[in-house]
Order: structure tokens, then C-alpha cells, then sequence
């Protein structure tokens, strides 16, 4: 692989090719304001290509593991850049990862060099007493004086690019679009999580794939609120790059206040987001109505977004597109819904993405006919090559298509089609809750009781039962102000559901306990309500 300044005119192939053409494009243009700082493209070039000269210094090849465990920053979208140009393999570790699992990551994965932050520095010390691979810790921070183990060789990040001389003062090594690009730690909601293996062009593919259906131009300016290291942060930034937009990165979402503010301060355009941020947002108008006026498209992803949400969104969002989406991290994206069939196709989650195919087989593996339920699979450049480390794993969701040498991703999701092909999510099948003699989805539950005034988020889990197999259990949060109780919630669903679907159990709880990547975790649900 051999970088050059004159990129205006070649394709992207490989992903640190996009950062290459745009600084060749745009070099003076704001790359990344974070902080309140403002990083040319010239700069990200600068510090990505003088990281990835280090990293091949240090003794990194084609294919070696690099992780990165830090909070949004420069530093971070730095080292994203920097081991893709080097040929090694980047995963991004959300820095709200506990030792035990980082220290897992870091083993599974064999990443031989760490790109962290000190002040993560209780974690690292418990992580990195027994790594098997790693050599080098690479730290952002003042004065780090972190001692981890007497294997490891640890060095300041800003020394390093210091010290670090022009990329093209060195060759760079030969990587093509087939190589492996970035493992993609699934959020191990059950377990410890595994590694999604994305080569170069799954992930190029998917990044201009996405940039053509949500419109992105070099005008855009995209505000991160998500980490980097949920697949779809990571993507706000390949996004981002690859179209010569803007990305401002805010490390968290804690503060609802600072996010608008800093959205009006930084004229954001594109604002993505997953259902318990709009969740979030929804309970602030009701308390007190407010709009962003200068966004103009915003994306949700994970779990499907609330149909009873939208009315508001468009208040809060008044000037904006509003795409559907659905994903999962085994492909990044599944389907998208064009934003002026939302209203036409509110339930929908539209149809699948440019160059790819998704269809619905039933349970005994026939094509489902329309409006039936069943199995959504996927087709496409973007679907994963595998788990690694993960043979067998990877076998029950890569499937073997009617083309001899293709493999189908099968998402184990519940899903129906209508005549005009457009995608409905039923839900997880694993979730599916057997009660009565029927099944049930606890999306249909939730989607209800979001309906009643004064609730805030809500998970339906199955609890098991000896005689009915399961019994329905709703854990629900209320806004503030507002008092609900148990009577009064069962009255509305048995007003708006089947009476087997109707919830026996109601919890309250203030909030919803949410995973690092701010999805509601229902496993830890269960636990805490056990204990």
C-alpha cells in the first residue's frame, strides 16, 4: 500500500484511503471539532500517518491487532486512522469496559499493541497483570506514570508522534481490500462478548453505502454522542472522513443542556442517535418544549424507534429527515426507511440498503409469502467474514446461499414483509416469550405501554412459570412528576393488547439500566431484580 497526496481522482479501496483523499481535497476544512477544538484534515493526516509510522516502528504487521481504549477524542479518531494505515487490524474498546472483560478483549483478540488514556488507568492496572500478546501501551495524558506489568514497554502518546517521522519516509505496508480491517466487539449482553471480523472492502462498501441513502455531503456536520466504540460511533466517523463532511465529537450524553447547546454553538446538521437517546429527549420536551432548528437528518439504529415517539421528534427536530433504520453489527445495516415515507410507513424499517438484498424465509427454511413472519436474512459486501476465534458461533449466522461461494447472514430476528416490500421488526427470536400456549413479543408490549402518559422507557422480559409456561413482566420508568400506578397501567394495556399479552408483574424503577452503548440492558434487569 503506497499513500500519495494526489487522491482526488482514485477510488477508495482501503479505509485509510478516504482520510487520504480527503486531505488532499480539503485540507484546511474542519475534520473534527472536539472540546471545543478544531482539527484540520491536514492534521488528522498528519497525526494518523506519524502514529502509523510508530506502530510499524514498534514491530506491527499486516494483520496484527491494535486496541483502542480510550473516550471519544482526537487522540482516538488519531489511532483509528493511524493502525489502518499501518495494515493492522484496529478494535475499538468502549472505555466504560470493566478489566475483566477488557482484559478478555485484549487475550481473544492477541492485540499486540494498546492505545489507552490515563486516566482509565484503575482498569488497565487490573487488565493488563496476565495479556498474553501485548507488547506495547500507548498513553494519552499528562505525565503518565502508569506501571502495569514488566512485559510491557509503556509510552506517551504525544512522545510518540513527536518522535514519530513523515509517513512517507517509510513503506507502508501491502494490504488489499480482502484483508481484515477491525474487529467489532459485540456489547456481550449474553456472556463475553465476541469479536466481528470486517474486512477493508465490507466496511468501505458499507460506509458509501450509508453516506448515499442518508444523503451526506461534504456540507454536513455530524455530532457524535455515541462512543466510538459501538459500531455505529465508529461509522460517524468512517462516514464523516470518507465524504469530507465534519464531525464534532462530544465525549458524552450525560448532560442533555450542553448537547443542544452545543449542537446550536457548532451549527450541527446531522444528529444520529439509538431509542433511549430519543427516549431521553421525548421526556425533556414534555417538561419543557424546545427545538433544534439547524438539524436537517436524524438516524436511530439499534432496536426500532418508538412509532408514539415520532410526533415529538418532529417537534424537537422541525427542519429534519427522519430515517428509520435497522442493523445489527454483523453487517452494520440491514434496511433503511426513506424519511418521506415515515409517516405512510410509521411501523416500517423500510427496505434494505443500496447493493444489498434482505428476504425472510419461515421456520422450516421456505420463502415467507407477504405479511407472514419469519427469519429476516441478508445478502450484501457488508456482512461479516465470521466471529473470530469463533468457528461454530459463526456457522449459525453465516449460512449457505443458493451461490455455492456465498455466505448469508441470518439474523435470528423475527421480521415480516408487505406486498410492497417493505420490513417490519417483530422482534428478537430469542426473546420471544411463550405464555398460554402463545408467543409473544415483548417490542409489541413495549410499544404500548411507551403509549401511556408518564412513561418514560419500558422493558418487557418472560419470567418462567410452571404453569404457563412464562408469565409477562414489565419493567417501566415514569417521568418526573408523574405518578402511576400498577392498576392503571394494567388498565391501559388490557384498553390496547391481547389479555395473554397483558403484563402480570409491574416494576417501577427511576431509570432503566443501559449498556455502554445506552441500549436498555435486560439482563442486567433480571439480575438486579433478583437480588
Amino acid at each position: 500500500m503506497s499513500f500519495k497526496d494526489n487522491y482526488t481522482h482514485r477510488p477508495q479501496r482501503l479505509i485509510g484511503e478516504a482520510l487520504m483523499n480527503s486531505a488532499a481535497l480539503y485540507p484546511t476544512k474542519t475534520a473534527i471539532i472536539v472540546n471545543n477544538t478544531t482539527y484540520t484534515y491536514r492534521q488528522l493526516k498528519t497525526d494518523a500517518t506519524k502514529l502509523a509510522r510508530a506502530l510499524i516502528e514498534r514491530g506491527i504487521e499486516p494483520g496484527d491487532r491494535v486496541a483502542i481504549y480510550m473516550e471519544n477524542s482526537w487522540a482516538c479518531a488519531v489511532s483509528i486512522y493511524g493502525a489502518s494505515i499501518a495494515g493492522a487490524v484496529f478494535l475499538v474498546i468502549n472505555p466504560q469496559t470493566k478489566a475483566n472483560k477488557l482484559q478478555y478483549i485484549l487475550n481473544d483478540s492477541g492485540a499486540k499493541a494498546l492505545i489507552t488514556n490515563i486516566k482509565l488507568q484503575k482498569e488497565l492496572q487490573e487488565a493488563c497483570q496476565d495479556v498474553k500478546e501485548l507488547n506495547n501501551v500507548i498513553i494519552t495524558g499528562d505525565n503518565p506514570t502508569l506501571i502495569l506489568n514488566d512485559s510491557l514497554i509503556i509510552e506517551n502518546f504525544k512522545d510518540v508522534l513527536r518522535h514519530a517521522g513523515s509517513y512517507d519516509k517509510i513503506n507502508l505496508p501491502h494490504i488489499i481490500p480482502n484483508d481484515l480491517a477491525s474487529l467489532i466487539y459485540t456489547s456481550g449482553s449474553t456472556g463475553f462478548p465476541k469479536g466481528v471480523m470486517m474486512i477493508q472492502q465490507s466496511m468501505v462498501f458499507t460506509t458509501w453505502s450509508l453516506i448515499e441513502y442518508l444523503r451526506i455531503t461534504n456540507e454536513d456536520r455530524i455530532i457524535l454522542v455515541l462512543p466510538l466504540g459501538f459500531d455505529y460511533g465508529l461509522y460517524q466517523l468512517l462516514m464523516s472522513v470518507a465524504s469530507g463532511a465534519s464531525l464534532i465529537i462530544e465525549p458524552s450524553f450525560i448532560f442533555l443542556g450542553n448537547i443542544y447547546k452545543q449542537v446550536e454553538e457548532k451549527n450541527a446538521t446531522i444528529f444520529p442517535g439509538v431509542p433511549t437517546t430519543y427516549a431521553m429527549m421525548v421526556a425533556s420536551y414534555k417538561r419543557k418544549p424546545f427545538s433544534l432548528e439547524g438539524i436537517k437528518k436524524v438516524t436511530n439504529t439499534a432496536a426500532a424507534l418508538s412509532p408514539d415517539h415520532i410526533p415529538i421528534l418532529k417537534k424537537i427536530f422541525p427542519n429534519a429527515l427522519i430515517f428509520k433504520m435497522y442493523g445489527l453489527t454483523e453487517c452494520k445495516r440491514v434496511s433503511y426507511l426513506e424519511p418521506e415515507l415515515l409517516d405512510e410507513k410509521i411501523k416500517s424499517v423500510g427496505k434494505a440498503i443500496p447493493g444489498t438484498e434482505a428476504f425472510i424465509l419461515t421456520i422450516d427454511g421456505k420463502e415467507a409469502k407477504p405479511n407472514e413472519s419469519g427469519i429476516l436474512h441478508v445478502r450484501g459486501p457488508h456482512v461479516m467474514v465470521g466471529y473470530w476465534n469463533q468457528e461454530e458461533k459463526s456457522k449459525k449466522m453465516l449460512l449457505t446461499s443458493k451461490l455455492p461461494w456465498e455466505r448469508v447472514l441470518c439474523t435470528h430476528d423475527l421480521f415480516k414483509m408487505d406486498e410492497e416490500g417493505f420490513l417490519y421488526f417483530l422482534g428478537r427470536r430469542d426473546d420471544i416469550i411463550k405464555t398460554r400456549g402463545e408467543k409473544v413479543s415483548p417490542l409489541e408490549i413495549e410499544n404500548v405501554l411507551i403509549q401511556l402518559e408518564g412513561v418514560k422507557e419500558s422493558a418487557v422480559v418472560g419470567i418462567p412459570d410452571e404453569i404457563q409456561g412464562q408469565i409477562v413482566k414489565a419493567f417501566v420508568s415514569i417521568q418526573e412528576g408523574i405518578h402511576l400506578t400498577k392498576k392503571e397501567v394494567r388498565k391501559f394495556c388490557n384498553a390496547h393488547l391481547e389479555s395473554f399479552m397483558v403484563p402480570e408483574k409491574i416494576v417501577f424503577l427511576d431509570e432503566l439500566p443501559k449498556s455502554a452503548n445506552r441500549k436498555v440492558n435486560k439482563k442486567k434487569l433480571m439480575e438486579d431484580d433478583q437480588q
